[in-house]
C-alpha cells in the first residue's frame, strides 16, 4: 500500500476519533465515530481513542465497547465480502474447484485457530477473513473466534495506550496529541513491518 495512503487513513482515523472526543457529545454519535474510525484503521483508532478517554472526552466503558464493535463487524464485513465473491463466475475461475474444496475441507476442521491467530498476524488478517467467507467455512465458528482474539488484542493495545497517554499527558502537556499521533503511527508501521517480515519468513519455508 503506498505510503501517501497509509497516511490519508491515519489522518482520516484520527478525525473519526477527534470528532468522538470533542466534536460529538451525543452519547450514540461518539460509539458510531469510534466505530466508523475502526474501520479506516483499527490500530490508530484505538490508539486515538484511548487518548481521548484519557483527556476525559470519552467514557472509558463507551471507548471500548465502540472499538470492540467496531473490530468485530469490521471482521465480519471481510467474512461477507469473501461470501459475496463467491456467487461470482468471474471470481470462481481464478480458482479451480479442487484447491477450493481441498480448502474448504481444512478450515472446517481449522477454521476457529485460523481465524484468531490471524488477528495477531498482521497484513494476513484481509486476506484470511476473506477466504473464510469465499470457502464458507462456519459463521458461528468464526464469529466467536473473531470475537475472543478481538477481546484480547485490541485490550491489550487500548491498556498500553492508556498508559501512554498517562506519560504523554505529564510530560507534553498540550502537545500530547502530538505525541499520541507519533505513537499511533509507531504502531501501524511495526505492524505493517512485522506482517511483512512474517510473510518473507512464510515464503521462506
Amino acid at each position: 500500500m503506498p505510503q501517501r495512503w497509509k497516511g490519508r487513513r491515519n489522518r482520516l482515523a484520527g478525525v473519526l476519533v477527534s470528532w468522538a472526543g470533542f466534536g460529538v457529545r451525543t452519547l450514540m454519535l461518539q460509539p458510531l465515530a469510534i466505530i466508523l474510525a475502526t474501520f479506516v484503521l483499527e490500530d490508530a483508532a484505538t490508539v486515538g481513542t484511548a487518548m481521548a478517554v484519557q483527556d476525559g472526552h470519552v467514557v472509558l466503558l463507551t471507548g471500548l465497547l465502540a472499538l470492540y464493535a467496531g473490530i468485530v463487524l469490521g471482521d465480519l464485513g471481510l467474512y461477507g465480502l469473501g461470501r459475496l465473491a463467491a456467487h461470482f463466475a468471474w471470481v470462481r475461475r481464478w480458482i479451480p474447484a479442487q484447491p477450493a474444496a481441498q480448502g474448504r475441507a481444512w478450515l472446517e476442521r481449522h477454521v476457529f485457530k485460523t481465524v484468531f491467530v490471524a488477528r495477531f498476524l498482521p497484513g494476513v488478517r484481509l486476506p484470511t477473513y476473506t477466504a473464510c467467507g469465499y470457502l464458507g467455512a462456519s459463521l458461528s465458528r468464526f464469529a466467536l473466534a473473531a470475537v475472543g482474539a478481538t477481546l484480547i488484542w485490541t485490550t491489550l493495545l487500548f491498556g498500553v495506550s492508556l498508559r501512554v497517554g498517562q506519560v504523554l499527558m505529564d510530560h507534553l502537556g498540550i502537545w500530547r496529541w502530538a505525541g499520541a499521533a507519533g505513537f499511533g503511527l509507531t504502531v501501524v508501521v511495526a505492524a505493517r513491518v512485522a506482517g511483512r517480515l512474517a510473510a518473507r519468513a512464510s515464503a521462506a519455508r
